[in-house]
Order: structure tokens, then sequence, then C-alpha cells
């Protein structure tokens, strides 16, 4: 499991506040799991300033013997801000379970469910575990969509908004009842203070310069293929090369092909030929599909694969092996945006779980493509992080149809 402290926001009944969340971590043959905090209280800040101002002068709470605490008071404020993953909207549960159970709500209700369930362990909170003990649904969520399908799982979904509808409040109280906020070093918090306010503008100005770029780079020549918004890729298994065809509407990818099953070709020339009469899959939907039909049928489609979409999915299992070091992050990071947006075309959440960071795996791909010099590195052996990618790649393999 991660071995690692990490910043999140918790936003609860009094805002959005920030602390300190140690996954579960082994030491000595036993499994720990911490938050900051001192005996009954857990520790929360409004911000990251005030929380940098904290563990900079702090000498006893509960983090302290946590294998990688030496390097937290060194941290900076951006360092100590939580991302986008860490952010977990408590109070907003309720808002949450009104709408469909589609992948973004039922993958943003586990998330929060999973950190007040390590709350309540942490915080010996029992009256939150009857609650989520008390609706099959909360700890199917997990597993995605599947489970919340077809009339009995409307039925499940139905049960845990009755549930958040009667006792949410309850869960929040608490959670509340626990969270203090300590005083703080009035010179460390100035100093984190404008600390924090140099990182918010930083932030700005490099978001605007991505902007710029992003205006910049539409003013160039797209080509045939930007013009329609599909682009070819090419696939490298162990099984062969392969050649076919994905875009994304509304964010939402789509590929060649239909039911989870995606068309693929051994050459160029045989996608172009299939396109002509192409009509039954689901890039059909494709408001310009009609404009490569016209070129394929006139024979003049050329497919050309930009370097950005060849995904090559062969040694990385072996990189795997031989732990973080040894694998390349850029080929990493295609497979795996591979991987993710087969499985969301697909309605399957298997990707998801096996590459959340609560697992060995997700935690191994997350080191490597978010390298942070202050997180402890995953420890070998490696058999179960090689284990589970295998079974990804095997999984994706098993989706390709191949003419």
């Amino acid at each position: 499991m991660a071995q690692d402290i990490v910043p999140i926001e918790l936003g609860l009944t009094q805002g959005d506040v920030v602390t300190l969340w140690a996954p579960r971590w082994r030491e000595e043959g036993e499994e720990w799991e911490a938050f900051l905090g001192h005996e009954e209280d857990l520790y929360a800040f409004p911000d990251a300033a005030h929380l940098a101002a904290f563990v900079r002068k702090a000498e006893e709470h509960d983090l302290t013997d946590h294998p990688a605490w030496h390097v937290v008071p060194a941290l900076s404020v951006g360092e100590l801000s939580p991302d986008d993953n860490h952010q977990f909207d408590l109070v907003g549960v309720p808002e949450l379970v009104a709408e469909e159970p589609d992948t973004w709500v039922i993958g943003e209700l586990a998330d929060v469910v999973s950190i007040v369930r390590s709350l309540a362990d942490v915080c010996d909170l029992e009256k939150v575990h009857e609650i989520l003990d008390s609706a099959e649904g909360f700890a199917l969520l997990p597993q995605g969509t599947l489970p919340f399908t077809g009339r009995e799982g409307q039925a499940l979904w139905t049960e845990i908004s009755e549930v958040v509808a009667e006792k949410w409040d309850e869960v929040l109280d608490a959670i509340d009842e626990v969270v203090t906020t300590p005083e703080v070093d009035e010179t460390a918090l100035k100093a984190a203070q404008d600390e924090l306010a140099a990182f918010e503008e930083a932030n700005a100005l490099a978001a605007d310069a991505r902007a710029e770029s992003d205006e910049d780079d539409d003013e160039e020549p797209v080509g045939f293929w930007g013009e329609v918004g599909i682009d070819p890729i090419k696939i490298i298994s162990g099984a062969g090369e392969y050649y076919t065809l994905r875009c994304y509407l509304d964010d939402q990818p789509v590929f060649l092909g239909r039911k989870g099953k995606i068309d693929v070709f051994g050459s160029p020339r045989a996608l172009a030929r299939f396109i002509v009469e192409a009509d039954d899959n689901d890039l059909a939907e494709v408001s310009t599909w009609g404009e490569l039909v016209t070129k394929a049928t006139g024979g003049d489609l050329e497919v050309q694969v930009d370097p950005d979409n060849v995904y090559v999915l062969t040694g990385l299992d072996e990189d795997i092996a031989d732990g973080p070091d040894g694998v390349d992050p850029t080929q990493l990071d295609l497979v795996v945006e591979l991987l993710e947006d087969a499985g969301e075309w697909a309605h399957d959440d298997t990707v998801k779980v096996a590459l959340n960071q609560s697992e060995r795996l997700g935690w191994l791909v997350s080191y490597v493509l978010k390298p942070d010099p202050t997180r402890l590195a995953p420890s070998p052996p490696f058999d179960d992080e090689q284990v589970a990618w295998r079974n990804l790649v095997a999984a994706f393999e098993d989706r390709l149809k191949v003419h």
C-alpha cells in the first residue's frame, strides 16, 4: 500500500479545511493509517498556509512516528496544497446522490466514502461505520457503475440516497466533533501566507500561458484528420501491430467499434478499406464520419498516425517488475491513457479501480507519472504490480477485434 503523507481537503459544514493523511503503510509487520492530529483531535486548517505554519513548528502529534514525517516540515506551501485528486466534498454528498449514478458520480462518491471510512477508522467513529454499513451499495461503490445498473442496481442507489437523506448529517456531525484547529506561530504563518500568495500568482500566470499556447496551437494548420476531429492510432502489443480510430466527444473517448470491442487492422490500407462500409460502429455517429467515408471511397484517405498516438504495450510488464526506476514514464503515460480511454468508452471501471492510488499498482503508476522527491518510493517486490498490470493489458487486448 502507499507509504506517503498526503495533503487533503475536506468539505465540511464549517467550510473547506486542509489536513494531512497517511494512507495505510506497513511497519514491523503491522498495518497503520493516520491523520494529522493528537489523541482524540483531528487537526484541520483553513488553508495550506496555516497547515505549513503548523507542521514547521509542531513537535507533538500523531504523525511524528511516520517513516516519511522528516520530509514534511521542509515542504513548500505549494506541496502542502491538496491536488484535485485529494479534495473530498463531504457536505456535497446529498447533492451528489441526487444525480444519476454514472461513472463520474459513482467515482466521486466512492472517493468520499473511502476517506470517510478512513476517518471513522482512525478517529473511532463507530456511528459513521454503522451508517455506511446500513446500505449495501456503499460497499459496492469501488466496483463502478456495474452494480448500479438495471432494476436491482437502481434499488441499491435508491437505498444509498435514502440513507444519505436521513443520516448524512450525523456523519458530518461526528466528524465535526473531532475536528479542531490548533494555534500556529504567527511569524511562521506570515511567511507561509506570503509563500501561498506567490504560489497562487505563479499558478495564475502558468494558466494564462497555457491559454495563450492553446490559442497559438489553434492557429496552426491541422490537416484533414484534425479538421474531422478523429485520430488514427497505432497499437503495438505482443500479438502484433494494429491501426484503428478514436475521437473525443465532449471529452468522452469514442473508438472505432461497437459494444466494447475495438475494430483494429494490420495496416493503414486495411483500415481505410474498412471505413468505406463501416456504418455499424460508434464513430459513425460522429458528425464528420461521412467525410471519412467519402475520402476513403474515393481512394484518397491517407492514414497517418501522429507520434503521440502510438501506444507501445510491450515490455512494460517486465519494467514494472524491476520497479519504478526501470519504467519509461512517457511510454507508461501513453498506455495508461489508452487503457483508461478504452475502459471509459466500454463503461468498464476495472482500469480506474486498479489504478487508484490506494492499490499497489496505482501507487506505482502515480509515483512514476507524478515524480515527487518527498514521496517514499514503492517498495519491492513488485510481483503483485506486474500481475495487476498484465491483467489490465490482457483485458484490453481481449477488446481488440482484429480484421
